[in-house]
């Protein structure tokens, strides 16, 4: 018996639409929690491995992953997972910075002040909520990330998006 449901309710190749009078096609629901469960393993911060082969590895996925789901029409979710990358890059590397000692000193070569390089450093948060304030948002940011070859989902997206425009 073939059961009949509204077409935001259903998925297709880890696609569905949106819910709104025009049908667009965005993300299922499940695509993205297997997408944030593979980043969860990249971004494990007990894997000991260097930040530079962690990001190589980050950037191959999500490219591949992007270049399969380009075909969304609801790039917003994009966004948000692109955030949880960068906070989940800034737990692995606050795992690194093991001793107070350490933190004090990388926090300073980020150039904080330095009255948040002590807040931060000396906090007794968990690191999962230490990668939340504005003090690591701060010294690790988007552009951080960029400069340390962390590539977006968003700006690959919109390329892919203009390549397909202009052939």
């Amino acid at each position: 018996m073939i059961k009949y449901n509204r077409p935001w309710r259903r998925k297709f190749l880890g696609f569905s639409f949106t819910s709104q009078r025009q049908a667009r096609i965005r993300l299922a629901p499940k695509s993205i929690q297997r997408f944030k469960n593979k980043i969860r393993q990249l971004t494990n911060p007990n894997w000991s491995i260097s930040m530079e082969e962690r990001i190589k590895k980050l950037n191959q996925y999500m490219m591949g992953w992007i270049g399969y789901f380009a075909l969304i029409e609801t790039p917003s979710p994009l966004k948000r997972l692109e955030e949880w990358i960068r906070r989940r890059l800034r737990l692995c590397r606050w795992h690194q910075w093991k001793r107070v000692r350490t933190r004090i000193r990388e926090l300073r070569a980020l150039g904080l002040k330095e009255h948040e390089v002590f807040e931060i450093a000396n906090t007794r948060k968990g690191a999962w909520r230490t990668t939340k304030t504005p003090q690591l948002h701060k010294a690790l940011s988007k552009a951080y990330w960029l400069a340390q070859g962390l590539r977006s989902l968003t700006e690959r997206y919109f390329d892919v998006r203009q390549d397909w425009r202009t052939a």
